[in-house]
């Protein structure tokens, strides 16, 4: 699969244990490739380095709406939901970014938040991210700086309101 080829829209399902070894390695994958153009060598190692924990990234999965992108049965992206609205994880890996994949799990997770009440989304998003949430309404609130490791990463929180879903309940 090429970054350049089109690919089949990805189907999306709820996240499962068995899915935590993959995605752990995409998420690396996507840190360690797709966002040399905002940070530099350094700061991308101590990214990878605070981000390959297994373990942590298992109980965020378990503990969020966390949704999976499947193109062809594999897995090629995933998104989490967390308490508050907060979109606490977006990865899509790096042979499958720019076709609608991070795009696919943003429809989703807005459109389940919207039918849950929640009234506005949040997320920290890189600076490689940034401009995927800009097009979608999302408005720079902060910028953030992380330090890890004596390395110093940005990032920017970024809101947008939901519209209210009708959740299909009537009252009497």
């Amino acid at each position: 699969m090429t970054a350049s080829a089109s690919l089949p829209k990805p189907t999306l399902r709820p996240y499962l244990p068995a899915d935590l070894p993959l995605l752990a390695e995409l998420r690396l994958a996507a840190i360690e490739e797709l966002t040399e153009d905002d940070y530099d060598e350094a700061q991308r190692r101590a990214w990878i380095l605070r981000a390959d924990d297994e373990d942590t990234l298992g109980e965020t999965l378990k503990s969020g709406l966390s949704l999976v992108a499947l193109i062809g049965g594999a897995p090629v992206g995933f998104i989490v939901l967390a308490d508050g609205g907060l979109i606490d994880q977006l990865y899509v890996h790096p042979a499958a970014a720019r076709q609608g994949v991070a795009s696919a799990l943003c429809d989703a997770i807005e459109k389940l938040a919207a039918a849950r009440g929640v009234a506005a989304l949040v997320t920290d998003a890189s600076d490689t991210a940034k401009p995927l949430f800009e097009k979608r309404g999302f408005t720079a609130e902060r910028r953030n700086t992380i330090e890890i490791d004596g390395e110093y990463l940005g990032n920017t929180r970024m809101k947008k309101v939901l519209t209210p879903q009708p959740s299909g309940k009537t009252t009497s």
